[in-house]
């Protein structure tokens, strides 16, 4: 066996391991991830798609190295002399980053999306659709027991979306054409910081994001001034593929939307929703006592934002996660 499979068996195994079972016993389909936080959240998907006959089992690739992430995962279960070992019991769960976008300009986009076996999650990384917009209050409901809606989410990030869609295009397309190193994903992340958040005045983060996006690309322009027929050909083929300026915030890279773009907003929400659940139980009519174990019940209640944003599952509606269902769902009618 090549050196590099003693810790991960290819498809083929599974499949004779499968045929020795009982005919009663469920088929068993291993699902490989990038890392920790990829368990929960793969686990969550295929579990629509478990039932008498078959269940899969999620991991991470291998056990032995402890090597993780989206490079480990293809570099152990695609061959290249041999072709895709992965297969009918065998598949691997990955964050699309720009490999959906870039529509097979490099290998690792030509596998992912070409390979039956390996299953993308269209919007960047999974982080996407944690911070999914339309389902932001519920997570600060389950954040604070509050579930007074004093902010608009899904118009925030509409208008936030679009404020960097004209540079997420040019991201899109230095990285077609190889001109990254000019402006990278890192480049990019730190234009779209909208620093200074207010909840009572989120329209000026918004009006920051502008301001340093038309700087940028006026600068981008100035360093390829014979750009515009490639931006306006990458424009509508991003467009074509899903993303709209009302929904580019799912596609930039999902670390950066999570920690650095959602966490901050939902901090502030959060943080004004516990203080008037406070002021509620303060100055109820109650004596003393009543009142301190009110509040001592409501604290213990309370939980930690990024961790209920991990485990934020309002994404089922969005658009991206019906195409990823419907991937898994022809996999399973082909493979039966």
């Amino acid at each position: 066996m090549p050196s590099r499979l003693k810790d991960n068996l290819n498809s083929r195994y599974f499949e004779a391991a499968n045929a020795l079972t009982s005919k009663k016993a469920r088929r068993r389909i291993v699902a490989y991830v990038e890392s920790y936080d990829d368990i929960y959240f793969w686990r969550t998907v295929l579990s629509e798609f478990e039932n008498d006959k078959r269940y899969f089992e999620v991991m991470l690739p291998s056990k032995i190295n402890l090597t993780r992430g989206k490079k480990s995962v293809l570099m152990n279960f695609i061959d290249d002399q041999d072709g895709d070992i992965l297969g009918r019991d065998m598949i691997a769960c990955v964050d699309a980053d720009y490999d959906y976008l870039m529509q097979g300009r490099t290998h690792q986009s030509q596998r992912i999306l070409n390979s039956p076996y390996v299953f993308h999650t269209y919007v960047y990384a999974i982080e996407n659709f944690q911070c999914y917009a339309p389902s932001l209050h519920n997570v600060c409901v389950s954040v604070t027991l509050n579930d007074h809606r004093i902010f608009d989410f899904r118009d925030y990030f509409q208008q936030f979306s679009e404020a960097i869609f004209p540079l997420f295009v040019w991201s899109v397309m230095v990285y077609r054409n190889g001109n990254y190193q000019r402006f990278s994903i890192t480049d990019f992340c730190r234009i779209a910081d909208p620093g200074g958040f207010s909840v009572q005045n989120p329209a000026a983060s918004i009006n920051n994001v502008r301001r340093k996006v038309r700087t940028k690309i006026n600068e981008l322009q100035r360093q390829f001034p014979d750009a515009k027929d490639e931006y306006l050909r990458t424009k509508a083929d991003i467009i074509a593929l899903g993303v709209t300026p009302q929904t580019t915030y799912l596609y930039i890279q999902g670390h950066h939307l999570f920690d650095t773009v959602v966490s901050p907003i939902l901090s502030k929400v959060c943080n004004l929703l516990r203080q008037e659940r406070q002021n509620e139980i303060y100055h109820a009519t109650a004596h003393r006592t009543q009142k301190r174990n009110e509040m001592s019940c409501y604290e213990n209640s309370l939980q930690d934002i990024k961790t209920m944003l991990k485990k934020n599952t309002g994404y089922m509606t969005s658009e991206p996660f019906r195409r990823l269902q419907d991937d898994i769902h022809r996999y399973l009618d082909e493979s039966l």
